[in-house]
């Protein structure tokens, strides 16, 4: 795999190793190896590839990184019933991916599909988190009620319901050799210079492979089907301090998803990135890396300037 890395960190090496956790064999992209734990989870349908910006820089900062594939992606366990991605499954793989670690202090970061697993594993408190960053996936409470006031977020979150259907997601992505999924991050990406066809690539090949694309799916089919954490309910409120990182150009998740959030996290900070699409810390890894940073550091997290 080819791995491009920010260039203030080029010399910190990424290496791949794979840890066993929670009854399942895991995958993991590895950095540095400090006394502190960063975990990174990724989303649909990327890879932990997608954290090739930032796993040096955690390593720099003094964290012994990780950024596993999720179970079903890549080379990580790939089970094949809808009753496997449940969300209880999901916060539970990331508790013995941390158990596995041993590290008493742990960050957690999380983009798309990593950052639903991520907020429901801080508001569960399944593992104590010194601090928590999401990357362009709202709170289910802010979401809940942009789904239930018009047309707007439902419209963007069509292939939602779509994902339900079974078999046809999968036979329309996976033509081509899983071409459409190559062909998802560079259309909806606005700097498409960020996905030229090696990166790309990397996305392509994992949807390729055998089941890949069901388990990818699964996700949401599970999301669905578990009707407890469908019907309205009041969300535990984190405590624990959070960054949110969120491009505007998402064509999945409308702004309007993230107001409000600070009314279910005490210490909330938020930066909006103007002109930057979903796929936000691979599309502008240097202002997510600052925003990064600053916030792990203690200090003021810079406003994105373009």
């Amino acid at each position: 795999m080819t791995v491009i890395v920010d260039s203030s960190v080029k010399d910190i090496k990424i290496r791949t190793e794979f840890v066993d956790a929670n009854g399942l064999t895991f995958e993991v992209d590895k950095c540095g190896d400090g006394q502190k734990l960063a975990i990174c989870l990724h989303g649909f349908p990327e890879h932990s590839f997608s954290w090739r910006y930032q796993l040096p820089l955690l390593a720099e900062l003094g964290y012994e990184a990780w950024a596993p594939n999720l179970r079903g992606y890549g080379r990580s366990s790939r089970p094949s019933s809808v009753s496997n991605y449940k969300m209880d499954h999901l916060t539970a793989d990331v508790a013995g991916l941390i158990d596995a670690a041993g590290h008493e202090e742990v960050v957690l970061l999380a983009h798309d599909w990593g950052a639903v697993i991520a907020w429901q594993f801080a508001m569960e408190k399944t593992r104590p988190l010194k601090q928590l960053i999401i990357c362009n996936v709202p709170h289910p409470g802010p979401m809940q009620r942009v789904m239930g006031e018009g047309f707007k977020q439902l419209k963007k979150s069509w292939y939602v319901f779509f994902f339900q259907i079974p078999w046809l997601p999968e036979y329309l992505l996976g033509r081509n050799k899983a071409q459409g999924i190559a062909d998802l991050f560079y259309e909806s990406a606005v700097d498409k210079s960020r996905f030229p066809v090696e990166v790309r690539e990397v996305f392509r090949k994992n949807a390729a492979q055998p089941g890949a694309l069901t388990a990818m799916i699964n996700y949401y089919r599970g999301l669905l089907r578990d009707r407890s954490r469908l019907a309205g309910q009041d969300y535990p409120s984190i405590e624990t301090p959070t960054l949110m990182i969120w491009g505007e150009e998402d064509v999945a998740l409308s702004k309007e998803s993230t107001y409000g959030t600070d009314e279910f996290v005490e210490d909330f900070t938020i930066r909006y990135l103007p002109g930057v699409s979903h796929w936000v810390q691979q599309e502008a890894p240097e202002a997510v890396n600052a925003m990064i940073s600053a916030f792990l550091r203690g200090k003021e997290v810079p406003m994105y300037s373009g």
